[in-house]
């Protein structure tokens, strides 16, 4: 039979002894039937297999058609960012806490990977957006996000204050610890936390969730997706901004700067077992009531 995937990349979380053994497991298996095996770069160390070649992110996303991922959501987002520049499909073993992009669980791993390498899988498209800041209308840096941008200050519990456009029309000014302009699929992340509502996976949709507001009115609204959101920053703010991508990268900004946020070219192709539910994971995640009847 013709496979599906012939060349499949390993992405884990080194340092971590749980990752290191599925990825093991993994590899034996892959090797075994005669699929061509990536191993990440940062993880390939703390695999106990001789001669083990290591890759680094970019080759896995330009070279193998599937990229699995063992960690949290935390590590998959970090790999996510630049699998999304490829045309790749991702799936996640959850080693993690909640796991809501992780589907296999590390206890009951191959069965449910073989059906995938069969081809007996669903797959969906996850958007991304961009961060870029501008000072004095050049644009200073960017990056991208899977879950959420977060614009705020840089020291805890210190309020800035900032304007908010969309797609050039004046929105709102505010005074808060920051915004969280979030994706469907960080809507149940950061956003979640901070009151924001749960958007599901297929939405053209972006949240903005207001952190701590100076005001009794302010409430999570939702935009269009391919809107373009921009913050202006108040020349009385404090030095210390930040807009943090993922909770991971973190883009300095001074006051007067634009931040703008908008939808990226490039999307994250996930790929589900066939039983997927979004509904089933909320329902599991969040400890949700099950049906009465």
């Amino acid at each position: 039979m013709t496979q599906l995937y012939k060349t499949i990349g390993l992405i884990g979380k080194p340092h971590h002894d749980g990752t290191s053994a599925t990825i093991e497991i993994l590899y034996k298996y892959l090797t075994e039937h005669n699929y061509h095996v990536l191993v990440e770069s940062t993880v390939a160390p703390f695999i106990r297999i001789d001669n083990l070649a290591k890759h680094s992110l970019m080759q896995i996303g330009e070279q193998a058609e599937l990229a699995i991922v063992v960690g949290g959501d935390g590590y998959m987002l970090g790999a996510a960012r630049v699998l999304a520049g490829y045309k790749i499909g991702v799936i996640g073993v959850n080693r993690g806490n909640l796991g809501f992009l992780t589907d296999l669980s590390p206890d009951n791993l191959i069965p449910p990977l073989e059906a995938i390498l069969r081809g007996e899988s669903r797959s969906e498209q996850r958007f991304v957006i961009e961060a870029e800041v501008y000072r004095h209308g050049k644009l200073k840096s960017s990056n991208s996000a899977v879950n959420e941008a977060v614009v705020h200050a840089g020291k805890v519990a210190n309020m800035i204050e900032f304007e908010v456009y969309i797609d050039g029309s004046f929105m709102f000014s505010q005074r808060s610890d920051g915004l969280i302009i979030s994706t469907p699929t960080g809507s149940t992340a950061y956003s979640m936390s901070a009151g924001g509502p749960i958007l599901t996976p297929g939405l053209n949709a972006l949240s903005l969730v207001p952190m701590f507001p100076h005001t009794l009115t302010s409430r999570p609204i939702v935009v269009d997706g391919s809107s373009e959101i921009k913050l202006i920053l108040a020349n009385e703010n404090y030095e210390n901004l930040q807009v943090s991508c993922d909770g991971h990268v973190i883009l300095a900004v001074m006051p007067g700067d634009e931040v703008i946020i908008k939808k990226s070219e490039y999307t994250l192709r996930l790929i589900h077992p066939l039983d997927h539910d979004y509904f089933n994971v909320l329902r599991s995640k969040l400890s949700w009531g099950n049906e009465l009847y």
